[in-house]
């Protein structure tokens, strides 16, 4: 059937299109074909499985490994409720029942905003513009779902994801939407998304280069690499160097003979490697090739009497001691040295009588050699600018700046076509005077037509790249564009690069990257991307400090840098992408420093060190959104959300509170002060009466409230006027975090460790409190008093019945917890050791039934306590632990507990953010390759722990006999005195003495103990 056409469903190859075959997976696995595609359009379930496969077929088109559309623990499930069902009698599957949650459809999510096309957004159009000639120009949900419905015509949307999107569209709550609102939020996510997929590809170079002064002289004709990371450079007169990939000089020797004073000297041409033969291949402008010995440099044999000076060279290995040697000349020739048995041939070129001290062979008797194969092709009509052999094609590629055949790919040998043989011999037949039978090692020939394929190009072509694997030819010239081609198809290019503001001089199609280096004359460095076409990164000379001439380049994929050799030898570095080590997975590039959760759209948002902000699916562990530069080049260091769950609160070191609808990435509001940057710490969006405020503090060490209102349409927005309180009573030194327990009560923890109680209505100071020093703390000692966590008791701070008892718990120095009583002018109640590592808290968390207390330390240990019966008077006793282990290796920088599905969000400086059950087992790492389904225990990572945490030292289990430490004195009185012990073990002997338990005793201990439960260290 011709492609394209559609067959009749009543005809035979309809009704076999429509079958489908029923199987355990059908539900959510692939089904391949039209059929399965036809089956899939009947029930939205069966929709979200072939969203699943498609995502499989886009992996075969990316050539990525195939693997399985349903991870292991989906089809485990599935198959768990397909035995449940046939036990109960029941033919269908139980993903159909709706009692049952069916796992697989967490993981075939999409987004509708995802599937509007321009002929859906048309009628989407049309449906707008005919409620607002009837008068509503503003939709609310029941009609958006209406018209969503009608002109998109998916059978397979459901109402809960239309509310979805009615929800991300009107971000302010006001329960309607306008066209213009649709568009602006679909314009905006699109672009955002637009600008991810460019990040994701940056490259750059490190600036300015690693630069190796030369001395003066004669100009580095080329730079080539060789076994070791060694890189070796060769100057006009001879001068041969060998440098360590940092441009460290580890050789160098002029290897051409001296000549006596009058006669002109010897000067190279170009130079090339034979690294299975140890020689190195120098063309001079005395037509000759010679060959050195690579690691002594001496004179090993050379070809000379050659027809024309080679300036451009080049060397292949073919094949079991064969290889092949081209050379281009000032004539426009290519010209070819086929060689077999090349290391016997090169020992006896190495025996002939010596001419200027080095071994020699004209050309004309090195042809009758049987191992020797020479051909000399007339190519182009001025001198080859370039020339290489590409042994995959196999065809060798030369240029010029000839316009008519500015690059030429070729065959090494003539054509064997029989066709072609008999045309040219008419053809000779034609002629008057008949070509000669044979011909000269001098004399060029040209090629038949069907054994070249010429690209006539602009000014020619100056330096080139080919690529077998991405099918690409890229050339540059003097016209200062980069042409990209395909190289079967010289008529028109694929794509031109235009960036360059001189003469392109040098190309390099780096193939595991999918990217394109260029360097133009005016030392000029640009990256571009290979399927974009764009240009990601240009290092100009003064930012690169590259001065002089250009004469050589060399990128160099081992060390991931560019060489140029103007009047210094640079290297610029490869800015690289940091590499996890073992099976370290990172969520984000850079640090961690807040995150938070949406209820209202069930999704995680993450901010980062590089103001980089991620949004997550809490259910799947998948990324939804990505947008960066949320404050320039700011780090984000706190964020809220507004009580709806709608918009997204950031602050960060730039000073400034940015709301923004973080489902699009469309910043609504700048709210900051207008002196100077402070750097923001905590922020809080907080409801009084009716009123709704947005408050920060931070480095300006007051409290910055901002009224929240719709009708302000102020896209910058300045504070309230502050607390006559705050402006002469308020803290002296920097505010770290801040805490509100509704109705009118907010606390806030500064760096001096004092901790302030503030009455909402009035403004007026309720209590004030300072941060007491850890127990046998000297006086002269220095201790870090800073506040970094609050939380209030809400229940007990608004109760009068807990008039003595803790109200507001906040860390303290040492990894203290201190719990304090902010009713009747506040008190101090106690404090407790929270960190089992003695390390600083640096986020608290309260669950909200107010048991259990999650304490977070800066090397990343969550315990978990429990408060129920705690500080409930005036008493010492520490709450009992009910549970602990590591999430991070790094500082916790949020921590948040989602009741409703009883998880915990954590996130890290060491840039990861985690889920985990409330009783620490894992769940995952936000990122990871492997989704997870929220509610399906078997999906989870548990009872494995993240890579990093188990193998980090501080995850060691601790013993008191590993952590003594024994002085030199010790040992050398052990091995003095043999069996006895040093002081040190005596010292620990006599400090834990054995002692005897009797049964009873032990096994009131087991009773009373608490014992790490799942997923601990």
């Amino acid at each position: 059937m011709p492609l394209g056409k559609k067959a009749r469903p009543t005809s035979a190859q309809g009704k076999i299109e429509t079958q489908s075959t029923a199987s355990i997976l059908t539900e959510t696995g692939p089904v391949h074909g039209a059929a399965g595609q036809s089956a899939l359009r009947q029930t939205g379930h069966r929709r979200q499985s072939y969203e699943v496969h498609f995502a499989l077929e886009s992996e075969l088109s990316e050539g990525r490994p195939v693997r399985s559309p349903n991870p292991e623990w989906l089809e485990r499930e599935l198959l768990k409720q397909r035995r449940h069902s046939l036990a109960l009698g029941d033919t269908k599957l139980t993903t159909h029942q709706p009692s049952i949650v069916n796992p697989a459809s967490t993981l075939a999510k999409f987004k509708i905003e995802q599937r509007v096309s321009l002929e859906s957004l048309t009628k989407l159009k049309q449906a707008f513009e005919d409620f607002e000639k009837a008068g509503t120009r503003s939709l609310s949900l029941p009609q958006f779902r209406l018209i969503i419905k009608k002109c998109l015509g998916f059978r397979d949307i459901n109402d809960a994801q239309i509310h979805e999107l009615f929800m991300k569209i009107d971000y302010s709550g006001q329960g309607s939407i306008e066209w213009d609102e649709f568009c602006t939020y679909m314009q905006l996510e699109y672009t955002e998304k637009e600008e991810l997929v460019v990040r994701s590809k940056q490259g750059a170079f490190l600036l300015p280069a690693s630069l190796k002064p030369l001395s003066h002289g004669e100009p580095i004709l080329g730079i080539h690499p060789i076994s070791g990371g060694t890189i070796v450079t060769i100057r006009e007169d001879g001068m041969v160097n060998y440098w360590s990939s940092t441009l460290q000089l580890r050789k160098s020797k002029s290897v051409f003979h001296e000549r006596p004073i009058g006669r002109k000297p010897k000067w190279a041409t170009d130079f090339v490697i034979m690294p299975q033969y140890n020689k190195l291949i120098i063309g001079t402008g005395d037509r000759e090739i010679q060959l050195y010995e690579l690691s002594s440099l001496e004179p090993y044999c050379q070809l000379n009497s050659l027809e024309t000076v080679p300036l451009k060279l080049d060397y292949c290995y073919t094949g079991p001691d064969e290889c092949t040697i081209v050379y281009g000349d000032a004539q426009g020739c290519v010209n070819i040295i086929l060689m077999i048995s090349v290391g016997e041939t090169l020992r006896l070129w190495k025996k002939l009588p010596k001419v200027e001290n080095v071994p020699s062979i004209g050309i004309d008797h090195a042809v009758l050699s049987p191992n020797l194969t020479y051909i000399r092709w007339k190519v182009h009509q001025d001198w080859v600018t370039q020339v290489k052999y590409f042994q995959s094609i196999p065809a060798v590629v030369s240029t010029s700046n000839h316009e008519a055949s500015a690059l030429v790919i070729g065959c090494i040998l003539p054509s064997t076509n029989i066709e072609t043989q008999l045309k040219e011999i008419k053809e000779v037949c034609r002629e008057t005077k008949p070509k000669k039978a044979s011909v000269g090692p001098g004399s060029p020939q040209q090629r038949a037509t069907c054994d070249q394929t010429v690209f006539s190009i602009y000014k020619g072509v100056m330096a080139f790249d080919l690529c077998k694997t991405h099918n690409l030819l890229v050339t540059g010239g003097m016209d200062r564009l980069i042409r990209m081609w395909n190289p079967y198809v010289p008529g028109r290019p694929t794509g031109i690069l235009k960036g360059h503001s001189a003469p392109i001089f040098y190309l390099h199609i780096s193939t595991e990257d999918s990217r394109i280096f260029s360097v133009s004359t005016d030392n000029t460095v640009r990256i571009w991307d290979m399927q974009d076409q764009s240009c990601l990164f240009t290092a100009h000379p003064k930012a690169s400090l590259l001065r002089g001439d250009l004469s050589a380049c060399l990128y160099f994929s081992a060390v991931k840098g560019l060489y140029v050799a103007t009047d210094s030898l640079a290297l610029l570095y490869l800015k690289t992408k940091a590499e996890p080590q073992g099976s370290y997975i990172m969520s984000h590039k850079e640090a961690v420093l807040c995150c938070g959760y949406s209820a209202e759209f069930r999704q995680v948002v993450s901010c980062t060190e590089g103001s980089v902000i991620k949004v997550w699916d809490v259910d799947t562990g998948n990324q939804v959104f990505e947008y960066g530069g949320a404050h320039g080049l700011s780090a984000i260091t706190c964020m809220t959300f507004d009580p709806k769950g709608r918009r997204l609160i950031t602050g960060g070191r730039d000073g400034c509170l940015r709301i923004w609808n973080f489902n699009n990435g469309h910043c609504l509001k700048v709210l900051c002060r207008e002196d100077g940057v402070a750097e923001i710490c905590d922020c809080s969006y907080l409801q009084v009466h009716r009123n709704a405020f947005v408050m920060s503090v931070g480095w300006a060490r007051r409290i910055d409230v901002y009224l929240d209102t719709p009708e302000d349409s102020r896209h910058v927005q300045r504070p309230q006027p502050s607390w006559q309180d705050d402006l002469r009573k308020g803290h002296k030194e920097d505010i770290l975090c801040i805490d509100q327990c509704p109705p009118y009560l907010l606390a806030t923890g500064s760096y001096d460790g004092e901790i302030i109680v503030w009455n909402l209505v009035s403004g007026h100071i309720q209590c004030r409190f300072l941060s007491p020093l850890p127990p046998h703390t000297d006086d002269t000692q220095i201790v870090d008093r800073s506040v970094l966590s609050l939380v209030f008791l809400r229940t007990r701070a608004v109760d009068s019945a807990f008039s003595s008892a803790t109200s507001l718990i906040s860390s303290g120095p040492q990894g203290h917890v201190n719990f304090w009583n902010i009713l009747n002018g506040g008190k101090f109640c106690s404090s407790f050791q929270a960190s089992r590592l003695e390390q600083q808290i640096t986020k608290l968390a309260v669950t909200q039934d107010e048991c259990l207390l999650l304490a977070a330390d800066h090397v990343g240990y969550v315990c978990v306590y429990d408060i129920q019966q705690s500080a409930l008077t005036f008493q010492q006793k520490p709450p009992k632990i009910v549970n602990f282990w590591r999430a991070h290796i790094g500082s916790i920088t949020g921590l948040q507990i989602i009741e409703n599905d009883q998880v915990l969000l954590t996130s890290s400086t060491d840039c990861t953010v985690r889920l985990w059950s409330i009783h620490g087992e894992f769940i995952g790492t936000f990122g990871q390759p492997e989704r997870w389904s929220l509610h399906t225990a078997s999906s989870w990572k548990h009872p494995a722990v993240p890579y990093e945490v188990l193998t980090d030292p501080l995850s060691m289990p601790s013993h008191c006999g590993l952590d003594e430490k024994m002085t030199l004195a010790d040992v050398l009185s052990y091995v003095r005195n043999g069996d006895s012990r040093p002081e040190s073990e005596s010292f620990h002997m006599a400090r834990y003495p054995v002692t005897s338990l009797s049964d009873r005793e032990i096994q009131e201990e087991i009773n009373s103990s608490s014992y790490p439960g799942p997923g601990k260290r």
